[in-house]
C-alpha cells in the first residue's frame, strides 16, 4: 500500500504501516508481526493491529463523503491482559458478535506465545443525522517551534538526547516547563501530534494509526500530579483503553491532544483525553486507566 522506489528510505510511518499489514490465516483469523524492539511491546501497536483485524471483517468501509451507507468505527474498548513481546508473532481472533443495519460489533483477542495478551470490543456504526455539540478546544499556540517530547524526556531522565527520531508519531509539547519542574503539578497536558510520514488514503489505516497514537503520553499526565517521572520514580503500564471516534478519521496533519487526570488511587490512575483538528473540531475522545506503582528504593 506504500510506494517503495529503489533506494528510497522508509519513514517511521512506513515501518508502522508494515506492522499493520496482517496476514489472513482464515476468515476471522489473522497473524501480525510486532517487529523488532526492546522491552515490553508497546500496547498501542497491539491496539492498532486489532483495529485492522476488526476492519478486515467489515464488508464496507469508507468515509461519509465516499460511501454514505458505510460503517465507520466509532468506538473501541480494550484491556491489556499481559505484557507483549517483540520477538513473537501475534495471532488475532475476531468474533463477529453482531452485524446490524446501524451498528456492527466485533470482539478481537490477541494471542502471543499461547496466551491472550489483549482483548478489544470494536463497534462500527452507519453515520446518521442527529444533535451536534462539543466543548471548545483549549487556546494554545501552534506546534511550530516547540520541542519534541522525546528530547524533553531524555533531558528529564538525564540521558543523551536523541539525534534522530524513529517514533512514527511526532509529539510537540506545549507545556515544556513541566519537564524541568519536579514539584507536583496540575495533571493537565497539551500536546501536538502528527504522523512522521505520509499515510496512504485508506480509512482503516488512518483510524488504526490514530488509535496507536492515543496510547502515547497519557500515563505521564497522571504521574505529574505527584511530582514523579515515569521510568525514573514510578513503574507504569496501561490496564484498559477506550477511544470514541466522533468524525471520519484523517490523520494527515497536526492534532492537539489534550489530557487530564481527575484521580489516582490504590495504584491506579485515570486519564481522559481529547483530540482536536486545528480548526477546533473534536475528532476523538480517549479514556485510560493505568497501573502506577512507586519504585522502591534499593536497600544498601
Amino acid at each position: 500500500m506504500t510506494s517503495d522506489p529503489a533506494g528510497a528510505k522508509k519513514t517511521p510511518i512506513d515501518k508502522l504501516i508494515e506492522r499493520l499489514q496482517l496476514e489472513s490465516l482464515d476468515r476471522d483469523l489473522f497473524l501480525g508481526d510486532p517487529g523488532r524492539g526492546q522491552g515490553r511491546l508497546f500496547g498501542g501497536l497491539v491496539a492498532a493491529q486489532s483495529v485492522m483485524a476488526a476492519f478486515a471483517t467489515i464488508d464496507e468501509i469508507g468515509s461519509e463523503d465516499e460511501q454514505p451507507g458505510a460503517s465507520l468505527l466509532h468506538s473501541i474498548h480494550a484491556y491489556f491482559l499481559r505484557p507483549g513481546r517483540y520477538d513473537l508473532p501475534i495471532r488475532f481472533v475476531v468474533d463477529r458478535i453482531r452485524d446490524g443495519r446501524t451498528f456492527t460489533t466485533r470482539r478481537v483477542v490477541a494471542h502471543q506465545g499461547g496466551e491472550a495478551i489483549f482483548n478489544m470490543a470494536a463497534s462500527f456504526a452507519t453515520p446518521e443525522e442527529g444533535m451536534s455539540h462539543q466543548r471548545p478546544m483549549a487556546d494554545v499556540g501552534p506546534p511550530e517551534g516547540l520541542e519534541e517530547w522525546t528530547t524533553l524526556r531524555a533531558r528529564q531522565m538525564g540521558i543523551p538526547e536523541p539525534k534522530t527520531f524513529n517514533n512514527p508519531i511526532e509529539i510537540r509539547v506545549v507545556d515544556e516547563g513541566a519537564f524541568v519542574d519536579d514539584r507536583p503539578q496540575d495533571p493537565v497536558r497539551q500536546l501536538w501530534i502528527r504522523p512522521r510520514g505520509v499515510i496512504p488514503d485508506d480509512h482503516a489505516l488512518h483510524t488504526a494509526i490514530l488509535a496507536y497514537a492515543t496510547d502515547r503520553t497519557l500515563i505521564s499526565t497522571a504521574v505529574v500530579a505527584s511530582g514523579r517521572v515515569v521510568g525514573r520514580d514510578v513503574m507504569a503500564a496501561s490496564l484498559d483503553h477506550a477511544v470514541w471516534f466522533h468524525h471520519p478519521i484523517r490523520f494527515d496533519d497536526w492534532l492537539l491532544y489534550s489530557s487530564v487526570s481527575p484521580i489516582s488511587h490504590a495504584g491506579r490512575g485515570l486519564i481522559f483525553g481529547a483530540l482536536y483538528e486545528q480548526d477546533g473540531t473534536q475528532l476523538a475522545s480517549v479514556a485510560q486507566e493505568a497501573l502506577i506503582r512507586i519504585r522502591r528504593k534499593k536497600k544498601k
